[in-house]
């Protein structure tokens, strides 16, 4: 749909504030619908950078995300610029790799460069000719009333532009929200978890990746863990989760050493020693806060998406995913009601909050998951006894990770249904077992055993099984 078919009316003009992913990705959704489109981004073009300041994280790209860049037409591209990942791949302390696969054959998420991702998505926007990218402009002020936005250039001359539609994509600690927490019943709270990361990085041997390639690698200990992720040249982004106490621990390069002995004693030689002690103390570790809000807009004015509205912990993969997704629902409801600002921003901010809400706990969770559930028997136990209904019945139980990674459906819902099956299978186990144990009790007392060629098996078994 494109807005510029009649001469005679003049283009609305969005404002995306932050040229982040979410901000390039939303300014080829505004430029494609046919608004007059300007990005504004604080940093210098990452393009044109020597160095890309902020985080590297490495992402995982999976089908929300996807389904939001084939949408203006990105997606075979920057899947084609990442490594499938099918599998968790668990490393226990004494050396063991055990896999533990995502979804069904086939089902896979991708490793991705935050950094080269947010250069094709600026890119992209660029191509489109009623879009403006706009760099080293920092927002000062800007008026929910008016849409009369201030930005200061670095020289620290100033520069106004009025915009129909502010969107903030502006990242967790954003500008844009700072104008929303003046207004009255706006809710908003920031959590710091006590726990940090740190990224160190795992060269190739001899030209290939020194583990394999298409996994997540996890190293759980409990109560922190590392990861590994590949990269494009062969190496792995290695991210250390723990909490900052346990950090702070470790001041020489030698403790370094003791440290990953004791936990991670098959990384050491693919890391390096020297690269290990090195690298620990290049940069302290780095926090890491859960952002709610709510509600994501001001009148027809400005609205709130990717970090700015709802910064999640990275645990399940899906910060950028739910990012991505919110352009693509915005979207969808410009389409519902025809682009009328006036009714698309409380529609979706009536739609989006409670799915964003819904996948910051979500977060929360899988660190559990990750770094302690998965040494549990039970825990693998049950996902075997999950993929098992998932395929004797797909359409009635779906593993919660399925539906979130690897389907759109809303978060939220998401979590209503697992929740209701944890219940069912539960409940089914319980009497399963109890069934049994009654069964087996019945055919003891209907057929007893004879005692003595009991106690004779017994000893025969206790014998083999004891040391002489």
């Amino acid at each position: 749909m494109d807005n510029s078919t009649d001469g005679s009316e003049k283009k609305k003009v969005v404002a995306v504030v932050g040229g982040g992913l979410v901000g390039a990705l939303n300014a080829c959704f505004f430029a494609k619908r046919g608004f007059d489109v300007h990005v504004f981004e604080t940093r210098e073009d990452i393009r044109q950078a020597k160095t890309v300041k902020g985080r590297s994280i490495n992402l995982a790209l999976s089908h929300r995300g996807r389904q939001s860049l084939k949408h203006v037409g990105m997606e075979e591209k920057i899947v084609s610029q990442g490594i499938a990942m099918d599998a968790r791949m668990i490393h226990s302390l004494n050396g063991v790799q055990s896999p533990i696969p995502y979804g069904k054959k086939g089902q896979f998420i991708l490793s991705v460069d935050r950094a080269n991702l947010n250069k094709e998505l600026l890119t992209e926007a660029e191509k489109y000719a009623n879009t403006k990218l706009n760099f080293e402009h920092k927002l000062q002020d800007w008026s929910a009333k008016t849409g009369l936005m201030t930005f200061t250039k670095p020289d620290g001359s100033k520069e106004q532009i009025e915009a129909d539609l502010i969107v903030g994509c502006d990242g967790a600690f954003s500008a844009v929200r700072k104008q929303f927490l003046r207004q009255s019943r706006f809710n908003y709270s920031q959590t710091y978890i006590p726990h940090g990361y740190m990224e160190l990085t795992m060269p190739p041997v001899n030209g290939e990746f020194a583990m394999k390639a298409n996994y997540l690698h996890i190293w759980p200990r409990n109560t922190f863990m590392m990861i590994a992720l590949p990269n494009l040249d062969k190496t792995f982004t290695c991210t250390l989760f723990m909490p900052f106490e346990e950090f702070e621990k470790i001041t020489t390069g030698n403790e370094v050493i003791e440290f990953f002995q004791e936990y991670f004693p098959d990384a050491i030689p693919l890391i390096g020693v020297d690269s290990l002690k090195r690298d620990y103390f290049r940069l302290p570790a780095q926090a890491m806060v859960s952002i709610k809000c709510s509600p994501y807009h001001i009148g027809d004015k400005c609205v709130l998406m990717g970090d700015a509205a709802h910064a999640v912990v990275p645990f399940y993969g899906q910060g950028m995913n739910a990012g991505f997704e919110d352009c693509i629902v915005f979207d969808e409801v410009m389409e519902q009601f025809n682009e009328d600002f006036g009714a698309v921003l409380p529609e979706y901010t009536r739609v989006r909050v409670p799915d964003d809400h819904a996948i910051a706990d979500l977060a929360m969770y899988n660190y559990v998951e990750m770094r302690a559930h998965v040494n549990s028997k039970w825990f693998l136990f049950r996902k075997r006894v999950d993929n098992l209904l998932h395929f004797l019945m797909p359409n009635k139980i779906i593993p919660l990770y399925t539906m979130v990674t690897f389907t759109r459906t809303r978060y939220h819902e998401a979590v209503a249904r697992w929740h209701w099956q944890e219940k069912v299978i539960n409940r089914g186990l319980l009497f399963g077992g109890t069934g049994a144990i009654l069964g087996g009790s019945y055919l003891l007392i209907k057929y007893p055993p004879d005692i003595n060629q009991l106690c004779i098996t017994i000893e025969k078994v206790w014998n083999q099984i004891t040391p002489s």
